[in-house]
This record gives structure tokens, C-alpha cells and sequence, in this order.
């Protein structure tokens, strides 16, 4: 009965062994957190990114004056007779 009971044991801590280590264990369990939080933090960036643009888009169907100011700003466009200053804010 003694030698039943042990093997028992034994044959429930190989289980639970399995359980917790094996595939679909704890180590997976780890390792699809890591990529959740890798995957959600990746999603947050584009969804800044993309509110970014649409807020840019719908600026440029809006009116003209992104449009003025993106000319003006990347390309130093100035109209005839003008004489165009930018401040910088940064110290």
C-alpha cells in the first residue's frame, strides 16, 4: 500500500510538473505577456502617429493656411514683396 501511495505521488508531481513547465506552462504564459505588452506598446505609437495624421489631414482639407504655413516653413516660400522672419522658441 506504502509503495502505491508513493508511486502516486510521484506519477501527480510528474503531472503537475508538466502542468506548470511543459508547453502551454508558465514559460509560455511569461513569454506571450512580454509580447502582449511589446504589441500593445507598438499599437499606442501608432495610434499617436495616426491621430497625428489624421489631425494634419483634416488641417489640409479644412483650409489653406496648413498649406501656407507648410510652404512657408519647409520649402522658405515667401510671397512677391515680402520679407519673412521666423522666431525660433527653443533657448
Amino acid at each position: 500500500m506504502r509503495l502505491l501511495s508513493i508511486a502516486l505521488i510521484a506519477l501527480l508531481g510528474l503531472v503537475n510538473a508538466e502542468l506548470w513547465f511543459g508547453k502551454g506552462g508558465l514559460p509560455t504564459k511569461i513569454e506571450l505577456e512580454a509580447r502582449l505588452q511589446a504589441q500593445q506598446a507598438e499599437n499606442d505609437a501608432a495610434r499617436l502617429r495616426n491621430e497625428r495624421l489624421e489631425a494634419e489631414v483634416r488641417d489640409l482639407k479644412e483650409g489653406l493656411e496648413m498649406v501656407e504655413e507648410k510652404a512657408r516653413y519647409e520649402l522658405g516660400m515667401i510671397k512677391p514683396d515680402e520679407i519673412l522672419v521666423q522666431i525660433s522658441t527653443k533657448r
